[in-house]
């Protein structure tokens, strides 16, 4: 009996023993649930690695680790990502972007047409649904999940490329305030993409987990997501392991697009000044946009940058012919000048801040921690702006472009069972909540 005992105690040893030298030395199983962010206007994939516990967000083959929102169709192929974005100025009526602000939503007539009055693109109304109508070598419409269908198996193929194993499985984020019905698009356009969502994760939730706030004792987290055409703030509440979204606000017409916007009507200015007459090509227009945006860029980390732009201008002579001017126009960019420009805009941040304070019963001083998200949250202006409301600083130990998908693929580790299981935060449902606008 005794041996029998001790065979079966050097048996468990072994395996044991087997799996810690498995775990040191063999190559970790591959992830098999992705990460999705769907973005407004940048998507990112990422997964959690099973063994060291890390996440990585999977770049393209240019090494960039989001795509641009943008879909794009041709006589011939449909383009998504940076491929659609280059085609925005000379196929402005097929290239397709914003989708995320359609899907699923029920809209009225008016609404609709309110909505839409401000893309290049045709949006029609579809039984309160929105469609956009491509006009190509032939006419017909396409829904807002056809359009996120493209970017989820874009960012598919991208993982699929990386990780050398199918993908077939992912969890996906959406807004706080999305409703079930714009929940069940979303998954519908993921379900077109070939993937089956194990869960959805609402943005805040995952930035919170990213910044690793599920496994510290904190309680009051402001999520504040900035990204290139919207704000969202959230207010949620940590008890134990569980997230609670207590108040959300948020301004859909504010973001970086706003802020390069204010950049090139002062560059176009400056053109007219100099020159007499402001650029008209698309091609000018796209390279002059394209500049004012990489100045931006350098603006949150430099004092300067400059505006370098090849433009063809085109004018009228005496005689009353058009004339084609070849120029260089060259200008510097203060940070302090981009601040004077958007200054009304950044101030602009606050409100929705105040809203859900008070919606949610909580004095400044009551937050824990300020967690930023969305590109635009780089800006200094806005930091400081968020500092001194706030007197503390808020956390910028995440890449704020990064946050919310880093979060969802720590969420697809767990929910594909990965080693080492990290500890998993749950969201109460709140289906009270409505969502306070501004504009």
């Amino acid at each position: 009996m005794s041996g029998e005992l001790s065979m079966i105690g050097s048996v468990i040893l072994a395996l044991f023993l087997a799996g810690y030298l498995g775990q040191q030395y063999l190559p970790p199983p591959k992830p098999k649930v992705i990460g999705l962010d769907l973005g407004t206007t940048f998507c990112s994939v990422g997964v959690f690695h099973p063994g060291t516990g890390e996440v990585e967000v999977i770049a393209d083959e240019q090494g960039r680790k989001s795509i641009p929102s943008a879909v794009s169709f041709t006589a011939t192929e449909v383009l998504a990502g940076h491929e659609a974005l280059e085609l925005a100025d000379s196929n402005a009526h097929n290239t397709f972007y914003d989708a995320k602000r359609f899907i699923g939503k029920l809209f009225e007539p008016g609404l609709l047409e309110q909505e839409s009055a401000r893309y290049p693109f045709k949006v029609i109304n579809n039984n309160g649904s929105a469609e956009f109508v491509v006009f190509t070598n032939r006419s017909f419409t396409v829904t807002p999940e056809f359009i996120g269908s493209r970017l989820l198996l874009k960012m598919k193929k991208m993982a699929e490329l990386q990780l050398g194993v199918p993908i077939q499985k992912a969890v996906i984020s959406v807004p706080a305030e999305f409703d079930e019905r714009q929940r069940n698009y979303t998954q519908r356009a993921a379900n077109l993409a070939g993937l089956e969502i194990l869960r959805v994760i609402n943005e805040p939730t995952a930035a919170a987990m990213a910044y690793g706030l599920h496994k510290v004792d904190v309680f009051n987290v402001l999520v504040v997501d900035l990204g290139g055409g919207t704000l969202d703030v959230s207010l949620l509440n940590k008890q134990g392991g569980m997230f609670l979204t207590r108040a959300m606000a948020g301004n859909n017409k504010l973001g970086g697009q706003d802020f390069s916007q204010k950049l090139l009507q002062y560059t176009t200015e400056r053109v007219r000044q100099e020159f007499g007459v402001v650029p008209t090509l698309k091609e000018d227009i796209h390279h002059l946009r394209q500049a004012v945006e990489a100045a931006k860029l350098n603006l949150t980390l430099h004092a300067t940058a400059t505006v370098s732009v090849p433009l063809h201008l085109h004018s009228h002579q005496a005689s009353g012919g058009p004339r084609t001017s070849a120029v260089l126009f060259r200008t510097v960019i203060t940070r302090a000048l981009f601040e004077e420009l958007n200054e009304e805009l950044f101030q602009k941040i606050l409100a929705p801040i105040k809203t859900v304070l008070a919606e949610g019963h909580l004095g400044k001083e009551d937050v824990d921690e300020i967690v930023l998200v969305g590109g635009s949250t780089r800006i200094p202006r806005i930091r400081e702006i968020i500092r001194q409301f706030f007197g503390k600083e808020p956390n910028t130990s995440v890449d704020p472009d990064l946050a919310v998908v880093t979060g969802v693929a720590i969420q697809a580790g767990i929910m594909g069972g990965s080693w080492p299981l990290q500890v998993s935060a749950v969201e109460i449902p709140n289906r009270h909540l409505r969502k306070t606008n501004f504009s």
